[in-house]
């Protein structure tokens, strides 16, 4: 892929995505979502594999259609109400339209389908930026929107995205379907939350890019893309896959590390806001996420494989890893501490 072409998509991302969080008019943030849906697709593409080939054409469409859905959504609004504001949703019709594509772009259940595959078929750093950047925006509209959706369908939603992103991880071997199965599953904890607390949503959404940055970037460096090839990829960078452990177990939400904050005070709010059954079962159901993160930070640092893998072995490099990876593994693992002032500032 031409520098030119890489420099454009990445500028275009960044544009679209500016534009959509910082608008107050429905046309200003589908614009930005466009821009971004255009911008990323090159970036999916070019390996020119038939899967990224695949990838990109699932992801257009869906992207489109929900777009569209937006569109509509907001149109209605304008005729029934008068208003283009985003905070100005009112007419039910709107609110639900809104909701279906919103929940598209995001990949909640029942509209997650597309995700696991178009992660799959994409180049890591194209993942990454897919399962942190491209969900920036959506969830900056779904928290300006909050306050006139339906807290049942949300909370229906979110549950079923935190059973289903745990429950379809388990069996999966490709590390990129695990991520994208773990994303699903904890975005159905920003939504369940996202009524009654947007900045907490936000500040779990920030929290969870972080863990999930540092993982992807790890994983690239080792060139790590499914089980069979992690379990001999300590022999490369040892000290890598040790931190890795630890990056997984955050992301799986154990104390005391980074991953422990967002769920402890998501399960806050819910008890405050009378939902404890709610808030049981979702903590219930983050087991499920807990059992293959667990299986992914073993398969990294603590076992050994018991028989020959089927895939060539690589040499020894001795290539300087990426030094921001440093810098987000240790964001990634001792943020906990810092939470008073984390709170303050959000």
């Amino acid at each position: 892929m031409s520098p030119y072409t890489k420099l454009i998509s990445y500028l275009s991302l960044f544009l679209g995505t500016t534009i959509t969080i910082s608008s107050n008019h429905w046309m200003m943030a589908w614009t930005g979502l466009e821009i971004n849906t255009l911008a990323i697709i090159p970036l999916i593409s070019k390996s020119h594999h038939p899967r990224a080939i695949e990838a990109t054409i699932k992801y257009f469409l869906v992207q489109a259609a929900a777009s569209t859905l937006l569109l509509f959504s907001s149109m209605t609004n304008a005729w029934f109400t008068g208003q283009w504001a985003i905070t100005h949703l009112t007419h039910p019709t709107s609110c639900l339209l809104l909701t279906t594509a919103i929940a598209m772009k995001l990949g909640l259940v029942p509209f997650h389908f597309w995700f696991p595959e178009v992660l799959q078929g994409a180049p890591m750093i194209t993942a990454l930026l897919l399962s942190t950047v491209m969900k920036f925006p959506p969830i900056t509209i779904l928290s300006m929107t909050s306050h006139t959706l339906n807290p049942t369908l949300l909370t229906t939603m979110a549950i079923a995205s935190a059973a289903l992103g745990g429950w379809m991880g388990l069996n999966q071997t490709q590390i990129r379907k695990i991520l994208a199965f773990s994303s699903i599953s904890h975005l159905g904890w920003m939504t369940i939350i996202i009524i009654y607390s947007p900045k907490l949503t936000l500040l779990t959404f920030y929290l969870y890019s972080l863990m999930t940055i540092t993982v992807f970037l790890t994983l690239n460096t080792t060139k790590t893309l499914k089980l069979s090839t992690m379990m001999t990829s300590w022999t490369k960078t040892p000290m890598l896959n040790a931190t890795l452990m630890l990056t997984l177990l955050s992301l799986a939400g154990l104390p005391p590390l980074t991953g422990f904050l967002p769920k402890w005070l998501i399960i806050q709010e819910l008890t405050k806001q009378e939902m404890t059954t709610m808030a049981t079962t979702i903590a219930m159901l983050s087991l499920l996420g807990l059992f293959f993160y667990l299986r992914l930070a073993y398969y990294s640092t603590i076992t050994l494989p018991p028989n020959s893998t089927n895939h060539m072995k690589q040499w020894h490099t001795y290539k300087s890893t990426n030094p921001q990876i440093a810098i987000f593994t240790a964001l990634s693992a001792t943020l906990l501490p810092l939470s008073p002032m984390i709170l303050a500032t959000t």
